[in-house]
């Protein structure tokens, strides 16, 4: 099969329009790709590009990363989701200084046996830094790849998730790979991100489109094609929001495992009965229930119900936790709704 045209193509075409002026693209520093990798993850690249910066300020290397405290990583990841990425951050820097002397393994074989670094990102990192002909197959170019040759197997059955990373190493440019390597592996990341969107996709200016089987049957929404899909699930929180005489509130810290693990957030209940019973007499006639609201997470949506009660001086919520004043809380590791809730209400007060 000739297949030396469609790299060809990548390549040219993300050298003339792909996107040059990401913060991440002008180094090969591993550290540095490896983090954009980790947080561009199920996050647009706008949102990305708020949190990079703030993120290389604090922890401006792998050592550093690994010797500071998980509880200020996640503080720092607050409200860009997925914190699992987070806390396998931490534990993959504290195991390239323990295990590779602080320098990323070059390889994509050996970057897969670190915390929270899948086949594709350790090939992207391996391409990028490396130059190592390694192929990605994130959910961009899994659609690149199924639109551009018509394969609508089942990528829901294993057995087609590995034939298309079969195809996608077949794809891979012939030559210096460590000149290829980059643009193509760039460029795969912004058509798929770009131009051959999920909806709408531009398929006019899309390189590849004389020779595109789905845009040739002019139905890109068909691919790609995956039957076997998590089903979701709803699950309704009461969160208690317990402030004092001083606007303090009251925050603990989740368990190392479940839903919001280690960060910090308001007291979790079953329901809007047990949550009343665990508060002082003289502070339930005056507590107030907010409208509720959704949050919706990948494969989950949470009701989310808070009930606001001042608590009498001296009195405090059962269970571990702390009060936290307005200047405090903002600097912990919450999860989003839990953070936009705070932000909202008149006590808080942003710094400046």
């Amino acid at each position: 099969m000739d297949t030396g045209w469609f790299s060809a193509r990548i390549i040219d075409w993300q050298r003339r329009h792909g996107r040059h002026g990401l913060p991440w693209q002008a180094t090969h520093d591993p550290y540095r790709v490896w983090l954009s990798e980790i947080m561009l993850q199920q996050t647009q690249v706008a949102t990305v590009l708020d949190y990079y910066p703030r993120f290389l300020a604090r922890f401006p290397d792998v050592a550093s990363l690994a010797a500071g405290a998980q509880d200020e990583v996640l503080a720092l990841w607050s409200g860009l989701g997925y914190y699992a990425r987070a806390r396998n951050l931490h534990a993959c820097a504290q195991q390239v200084v323990a295990r590779f002397g602080g320098r990323f393994p070059r390889t994509a074989a050996e970057l897969q046996s670190l915390p929270g670094i899948g086949r594709s990102t350790a090939a992207a990192i391996a391409a990028f830094c490396f130059g190592e002909r390694a192929a990605i197959l994130d959910g961009n170019v899994k659609r690149v790849l199924t639109r551009a040759f018509g394969i609508d197997d089942d990528l829901g059955v294993a057995a087609n998730e590995r034939a298309l990373w079969a195809r996608a190493e077949s794809l891979l440019p012939a030559g210096d790979a460590g000149r290829l390597m980059p643009a193509y592996t760039q460029g795969l990341m912004d058509l798929g991100a770009t131009v051959c969107t999920q909806r709408r996709p531009a398929c006019t200016v899309c390189p590849l489109v004389d020779r595109c089987v789905a845009a040739r049957e002019g139905q890109p929404a068909r691919y790609p094609v995956k039957t076997r899909r998590l089903a979701r699930s709803r699950l309704a929180l009461w969160l208690l929001h317990a402030t004092d005489g001083d606007g303090r509130v009251w925050l603990a810290q989740r368990p190392a495992t479940g839903i919001w693990a280690r960060l910090f957030a308001l007291p979790q209940y079953d329901g809007g009965e047990a949550l009343m019973r665990d508060l002082p007499e003289a502070a339930r006639a005056a507590a107030v229930a907010h409208a509720p609201f959704t949050h919706v997470l990948t494969h989950r949506d949470l009701d989310i119900h808070v009930v606001s009660a001042r608590l009498p001086r001296g009195a405090r919520p059962p269970g571990d936790g702390r009060w936290y004043a307005p200047a405090a809380w903002p600097a912990l590791g919450l999860p989003a709704p839990v953070r936009r809730f705070l932000e909202r209400q008149p006590q808080y007060t942003p710094v400046e």
